[in-house]
């Protein structure tokens, strides 16, 4: 008996060796979701003991057979090995044997009903363990979303610039969903399943430890065998998700683009594009698809050569050796096909755990990302501008490539500053370090003379307005759109900001006025309706600093005489830094900064560069500016 122990476990550790530096590299995979399993713990206890404890009245239910059968066909006194070597089984054994030994038929009644006992218990205690899984498992999914979604919040904005959109819908969306279902597999694959496995195999070693030396050296070949096949899921699930994203991409440009696309006849191109892609995911699913649909029906082909080879050598026992009676075989096949359907699940859920483990490989990238601008804990509050920004030796490099080359500019309170320059100079990116979109590589920007950075982001962009090129605006009403980031404005404060920014006589042309929904990204309302609304958005804030950035390049003459007026209004008693190409924009403002190649080359007023006769003179008359 030592030496078929020693052997035992001998063949189990080298087989199981060989996978533990993966197990250990899955479970450091997984460390997030484990860490997020730590907030559960209560759950995860009394999930944990539900399973034992189903395990437990399953192994009772399997074991009555022993001295059922040998009450059946009079082998001898029943119920002796059924439950040998604690003190309940001594009671349990006593127990049947004095039944039995006054009536046959109230001890086979009594097992009987002991059976159907522990089966109910048995099913109520898997009940409750998976009433109690679904909660945990649906916590760490909303978790993960909500972490990824407030990561995508607080990430700058040059992060997205390389990123494409719809690949970023693809981690929230699809990968999300892979890792929902890879953690339901780890649940039952990494607690309820082994502990079934286990607890039978306990029970089959107490049967017979000969037979059960051939099963487990025969459960971890197959392990191996089935380990083999799942390796290039991963791999596998990580391209299936890069291509969706893609195809998300796609449809987003499509649907962005639609009246470019028919009106340049680009439909042939871009659904090629979109098909190439589509096929390229049917043919990775289908791989998927087709190792992981594997998993069973591999698992049942070897689970049956296991049983096959435990009924030849059981059979030998019983009819050569002697060392096993003919209802105890009976029972350790039966206890042996109640661990076939946990092992498959294992294999299973293994398959998903590798697939799962691609998908949070990509959502941790995002949330992984560093930070480069984000809040400072001991910054101080800005509750006031009360003097000047400054520019000092500023240097801004994105990937090597050099976009603000120390840029010196003092914009002082109520100054109106324009900044002009060829496509690609840098005046949107020397505006985005005001707010903080950016971060400078080298030099300073202060508020007061005060580091930007010393003081807390939230009450830097509180004092500050954003109006873009683009308007951006969400499916919402009117009015909410207006009031964005305001916790409490009542109507008659978002009316003014409306009047102030030339929007209040269409909004209230509106069937619904200021409760009107606009639809995806203003898409119910004009393009200078829509501008107008970001403007009042701005106004209602009531800024000391505002930042134009091309805000009535893309109206036509109509909508930017209104916009243009809306944007005067707002820009009164302000200190506003104006980036754009048309004259009526730039030619008040205080200075005129022209930037070329990331430099600084000329500044003064209007007036003063034109009889400069320089580079903003040429901008001018090739109608850069105009």
């Amino acid at each position: 008996m030592p030496a078929i122990t020693n052997l035992l476990a001998d063949a189990v550790k080298l087989l199981t060796l060989p996978r533990l530096s993966e197990h250990q590299d899955l479970m450091k995979k997984y460390s997030r979701i484990l860490s997020y399993l730590k907030r559960q713990k209560g759950k995860l206890g009394l999930y944990f003991l539900c399973v034992l404890l189903a395990t437990l009245f399953g192994v009772v239910s399997i074991g009555m057979l022993i001295p059922f059968f040998g009450l059946i066909f009079e082998t001898g006194v029943p119920g002796g090995v059924a439950f040998k070597g604690n003190a309940l089984g001594s009671y349990l054994n006593n127990f049947l044997t004095e039944i039995i030994s006054r009536d046959k038929l109230a001890g086979l009644s009594v097992i009987c009903i002991i059976i159907i006992s522990a089966t109910i218990l048995k099913n109520l205690f898997l009940y409750l363990s998976n009433r109690l899984s679904v909660p945990i498992r649906t916590s760490i999914i909303t978790h993960l979303r909500g972490e990824l979604y407030d990561k995508i919040l607080r990430l700058p904005i040059g992060y997205f610039t390389e990123k494409k959109k719809g690949d970023i819908i693809s981690r929230m969306t699809n990968d999300i969903g892979e890792i929902e279902g890879s953690v339901v597999g780890m649940l039952d694959g990494l607690v309820k399943d082994p502990i079934t496995v286990v607890g039978y195999l306990v029970f089959l070693i107490i049967i017979s430890p000969q037979l059960s030396l051939f099963l487990l050296i025969l459960l971890p070949i197959t392990g191996l065998i089935i380990g083999r096949v799942s390796r290039t899921l991963k791999r596998q699930s990580q391209d299936a998700a890069i291509k969706l994203g893609e195809g998300l991409s796609i449809l987003d440009e499509t649907l962005s683009g639609l009246r470019v696309i028919k009106a340049f006849l680009a439909e042939k191109i871009l659904s090629t594009r979109f098909h190439q892609v589509n096929t390229d995911l049917f043919n990775i699913r289908k791989k998927m698809g087709a190792r992981r649909d594997l998993a069973s029906p591999l698992t049942e082909v070897l689970g049956v050569m296991v049983l096959c080879t435990i009924l030849y050598f059981g059979g030998r026992l019983v009819l050569q050796a002697g060392t096993l009676e003919g209802e105890e075989l009976v029972t350790y096949i039966a206890s042996f096909a109640m661990l076939i359907n946990p092992a498959k699940n294992i294999s299973t859920s293994f398959f998903n755990i590798q697939r799962g483990a691609g998908a949070l490989q990509r959502v941790e990238e995002v949330l992984n990302s560093p930070i480069t601008v984000d809040e400072n804990p001991a910054g101080k509050n800005l509750d006031a501008f009360n003097d000047k920004i400054e520019f000092r030796n500023v240097v801004f490099a994105y990937d090597d490539a050099v976009i603000l080359d120390h840029i010196n500019l003092t914009i002082r309170k109520g100054q109106t500053v324009a900044l002009v320059g060829s496509s690609g100079a840098g005046k949107s990116t020397l505006a985005d370090l005001v707010p903080r979109f950016h971060d400078v590589t080298s030099g300073e920007v202060l508020i007061d003379g005060i580091n930007i950075k010393d003081y807390s982001l939230r009450s830097v962009r509180s004092l500050m307005s954003v109006v873009t090129q683009e308007p951006i605006l969400f499916n919402d009403t009117i009015a909410s759109n207006i009031a964005l980031g305001q916790s409490h404005t009542d109507l008659a404060a978002i009316e003014q900001a409306a009047r102030i920014a030339n929007a209040h006589n269409f909004i209230t042309g509106k069937e619904e006025g200021y409760q009107t929904n606009i639809g995806d990204r203003g898409s119910k309302l004009s393009g200078g309706e829509r501008q107008r609304l970001t403007i009042a958005r701005a106004v209602l804030k009531n800024p000391p600093i505002l930042i134009l950035d091309e805000a009535t390049s893309s109206l036509d003459t109509e909508s930017e005489r209104l916009v243009q007026d809306a944007i005067n209004n707002m820009m009164q008693n302000r200190t506003s830094i104006v980036i754009a190409h048309r004259l009526s924009t730039i030619r008040h403002a205080d200075e005129i900064v022209v930037l070329q190649k990331g430099k600084i080359v000329e500044r003064g007023t209007h007036e003063q560069l034109i009889a400069l006769n320089g580079f903003y003179k040429r901008l001018v008359d090739m109608q850069e500016v105009r």
